[in-house]
């Protein structure tokens, strides 16, 4: 008992050190409730740590699974479903009043194999794929029905390059464009009232940008229930240009679509920068920082449209951006550093 006790008055000392640093300062979605939600990917994990949990509480409004959520996670096999960690992350949002975004319904990535084969181990036929694709989303939808209040209904369909503008999938090589339109439907069946969006990297590269565009404008003449687009927003302190993020969020929302940063942080490297020693030097604090500042100038000029920023985890601590794309390497991405402290960039998106 006496452990015990001792455990918790530690991690109530983490929480506190986290507030003492922030001291009497708002938290971002206190700073930003008149312009949108500030929202953070994460874990149960997160949410079980006192201090991430405190954190998290204090700066944010909004929550998304990072992976919980994902097909091959909560839908391994056919018949079984994994309820246990998306359950724990609608929980908590709801014990704490939070909103939740749901991520993801279909992509290409992260998919069961079971998903694509008959029971004869042959290729499923579009009919058994659209089929399991309602069912699973009836399925997700369904049970969340009310909790979750926006979905990214497919992710990352467009292709990069190529004479295809469609990412050449299993879901396309099997359904075509059908897949795409198909899980809206599902989508808006299951919840009529939850916002669909269609989620995506690279919107802003100008080739990228116009797939996109084509694609939303088609679904939206064939009456597809797609209310939203979200720019995941993996940047750096040098890509994407001001002009490129400002035209993009102008083109998509002149569809009628509201638009949402759905996944920020910004690398400190280029891709192919290597692994070395020097990491978050201080010209590259100087530099994420300014940016940073940036990026929000022009979120909040376009608040009219924009009804959301969510931060791609919430420390620099577990950013997917460690080792990749370059095994071996720490990034520095977000706004809270390893040990949970506010960096320079994060006075530079409160003070304005």
């Amino acid at each position: 008992m006496l452990n015990k006790r001792l455990l918790l008055l530690m991690f109530a000392f983490k929480a506190l050190t986290v507030y003492g640093q922030l001291g009497d300062n708002k938290g971002l979605k206190d700073v930003y409730k008149d312009y949108f939600p500030i929202g953070v990917a994460v874990t149960p994990a997160q949410l079980r740590d006192p201090a991430q949990q405190a954190l998290i509480l204090r700066q944010f409004n909004s929550l998304t699974p990072e992976n919980a959520m994902k097909m091959a996670a909560i839908h391994p096999q056919e018949d079984r479903y994994n309820w246990q960690d998306a359950d724990a992350i609608v929980d908590f949002a709801q014990l704490h009043h939070l909103r939740v975004r749901g991520h993801n319904l279909c992509w290409h990535q992260q998919v069961p194999a079971w998903m694509f084969y008959d029971k004869a181990g042959n290729l499923a036929t579009k009919e058994i794929l659209l089929s399991r694709l309602k069912a699973h989303i009836y399925a997700v939808v369904g049970r969340y029905k009310g909790k979750i209040y926006a979905w990214d209904v497919i992710n990352e369909a467009v292709a990069d390059g190529g004479d295809q503008p469609l990412r050449n999938s299993p879901w396309y090589q099997i359904c075509g464009e059908d897949y795409i339109f198909k899980a809206f439907q599902y989508a808006h069946e299951a919840d009529p009232n939850a916002v669909l969006f269609y989620n995506e990297y690279g919107t802003e590269s100008p080739k990228k940008r116009d797939r996109v565009y084509q694609l939303l404008k088609k679904m939206i003449a064939a009456g597809v229930p797609v209310n939203a687009i979200g720019l995941q927003s993996h940047w750096s302190l040098t890509n994407p240009a001001d002009d490129e993020i400002k035209t993009s969020i102008k083109l998509y929302s002149s569809l009628g679509l509201k638009v949402q940063i759905t996944e920020l942080d910004m690398s400190v490297y280029a891709n192919e920068d290597k692994a070395d020693s020097t990491g978050y030097t201080p010209q590259r604090e100087s530099q994420q920082t300014q940016r940073y500042g940036q990026m929000f100038n022009i979120f909040r000029a376009n608040r009219s449209v924009i009804t959301g920023v969510t931060f791609w985890n919430l420390s620099d601590k577990h950013s997917w951006l460690n080792n990749f794309p370059v095994r071996g390497r720490k990034n520095y991405p977000l706004l809270f550093d390893r040990n949970l402290q506010p960096k320079k960039a994060y006075w530079s998106v409160v003070n304005f």
